[in-house]
């Protein structure tokens, strides 16, 4: 399928590495104006220079800043409208995995993961979502995972936070879908990205990457039997961001291989 977004503005959070950056691309090389988040500069010019490189006529833009903050995502977004306009596809891709046991969570804990994951999403989207009604047309897509559908023991915070933004894209689908503004989710799975990188670094895992991926895959069950890649998410995410969506609001896609037991 052929996807136009030429004319359109898109912000990626996190959009300067793993499912971000790949979104990000798949957004800049389908047409769009896109503009990513991050808090790390370097890593922001790095991810630039490989969008540019994939979409050479693509107007790119980077912001640094830091999406627990909200002074910080209030000049993030007067800074993109100045560079490229008015916010058309929302990504709010922003935050990382943080598990623990429940006993053993602070408050400080929860407190930092519902501003990285949940307010980050609410300030922005609030922020996007007055232009977006007025011009009858938006696209917002919640990036999660699949705990939100189908939370585990030791899957707090992130499956409770990311459960309240599975909530939250609910309820803007509904608010939004008489301007034309179109509010989705997607639930990432076992997908190649930074995180999973992380992950093999945190265990001090003594099997190489690779193979550290295929175990990971098999402990998951996942029944297509081997990870996803970015490039495949940011497939489903550059749809919903289209016309060629235009009949698809507060619908929640796992983007996981067949793993989750919930549909």
């Amino acid at each position: 399928m052929q996807i136009d977004l030429n004319g359109r503005t898109a912000l990626v959070t996190g959009g300067s590495k793993g499912l971000g950056l790949a979104t990000a691309m798949r957004l800049a090389g389908s047409g769009a104006a896109v503009a990513i988040l991050a808090r790390d500069a370097s890593a922001l010019a790095a991810a630039r220079e490989q969008i540019v490189a994939q979409a050479p006529k693509s107007r790119v833009y980077t912001v640094q800043g830091d999406v627990t903050s909200a002074e910080q995502i209030r000049a993030a977004h007067r800074h993109v409208n100045e560079a490229l306009g008015p916010v058309d596809i929302l990504v709010n891709n922003a935050g990382h995995h943080s598990f623990g046991a429940f006993a053993q969570l602070t408050d400080e804990q929860w407190e930092a993961d519902l501003q990285l994951k949940l307010m980050a999403s609410v300030r922005l989207t609030r922020l996007v979502w007055t232009r977006m009604v007025e011009r009858r047309w938006g696209r917002v897509i919640n990036v999660l995972n699949t705990f939100s559908k189908a939370p585990i023991g030791g899957s707090a915070p992130t499956s409770v936070t990311r459960a309240a933004q599975l909530a939250l894209t609910k309820v803007l689908s509904h608010e939004g879908a008489p301007h034309n503004v179109l509010v989705n989710a997607l639930l990432v799975g076992q997908i190649r990205s930074e995180q999973v990188v992380s992950l093999h670094k945190e265990l001090k895992s003594e099997l190489p990457l690779e193979d550290f991926i295929r175990k990971v895959v098999r402990d998951s069950r996942v029944p297509m039997d081997r990870i996803g890649e970015p490039e495949e998410f940011a497939n489903i995410a550059c749809f919903l961001a289209s016309d060629a969506a235009s009949y698809i609001t507060g619908t929640a896609i796992n983007v996981d291989g067949g793993m989750t037991p919930v549909v």
